[in-house]
């Protein structure tokens, strides 16, 4: 049997209690609390997940330096959390940057993308992803660069309740019988795409000069 997905991630922070808020307040995350305390330590569990948690936080102290990976270590350059739709996406943009915790924007064609730092300068990803159905070759070849995310334009086309993911992140639902329809000319065969997965935008990262060139600019005409 092979790996199906990624569980959880640990991190070590500073005080476990402001990165618990943190993730709690400004992403939604759940503390769990039906478990021995481990001093120290907390486990969080993201909104809508199924997993036992999705993020373990373990104190280390306040002398502990900034993490140095990608600088001069190797390490993590961050974790990705992934929204249903295009009006939580733009939520989250307006709550992190309330919170002076919104660094970058991106639109990697496939995927539309905030990134934060968390109190600790640990960054994050949330993203949208665009759904196999919608995408064009047009998306599938702006997954080679990474341009600034244009969220008003981006809501414009995919709508703000659109969810995110189907028949990429998600399974898409099997087709049930086809209905009966009446006699008339053939479908739109240029508005049919082809199956199969959209190709994630982690080579436009790993190809690049440094972490920064994953994130864009600011959102361009957004409500943040």
């Amino acid at each position: 049997m092979s790996v199906m997905r990624l569980n959880h991630a640990v991190l070590f922070v500073r005080d476990v209690a402001a990165s618990v808020a943190f993730y709690r307040e400004a992403l939604g995350f759940s503390p769990i609390t039906d478990r021995v305390d481990w001093d120290g330590a907390a486990f969080l569990r993201a909104p809508g997940s199924t997993n036992d948690h999705d993020l373990g936080l373990f104190q280390v102290g306040e002398q502990a330096g900034p993490s140095a990976a990608g600088r001069s270590t190797v390490g993590l350059y961050h974790l990705a959390w992934e929204v249903d739709t295009l009006a939580e996406l733009g939520r989250l943009a307006g709550v992190l940057s309330a919170r002076g915790a919104l660094v970058g924007a991106s639109d990697h064609g496939t995927t539309k993308s905030l990134y934060g730092r968390d109190p600790d300068g640990l960054e994050f990803e949330i993203c949208w992803i665009v759904p196999a159905a919608l995408l064009t070759p047009a998306d599938l070849a702006a997954a080679r660069e990474v341009r600034p995310l244009q969220l008003d334009r981006e809501l414009g086309r995919f709508g703000a309740d659109t969810r995110g993911g189907v028949g990429v992140s998600v399974p898409a639902q099997a087709p049930g019988p086809a209905p009966a329809q009446a006699p008339g000319p053939p479908p739109d065969q240029n508005r049919q795409l082809s199956a199969g997965r959209a190709p994630a935008h982690d080579h436009a990262c790993a190809g690049s000069s440094g972490p920064t060139s994953c994130r864009g600019g600011g959102i361009s005409g957004s409500r943040a």
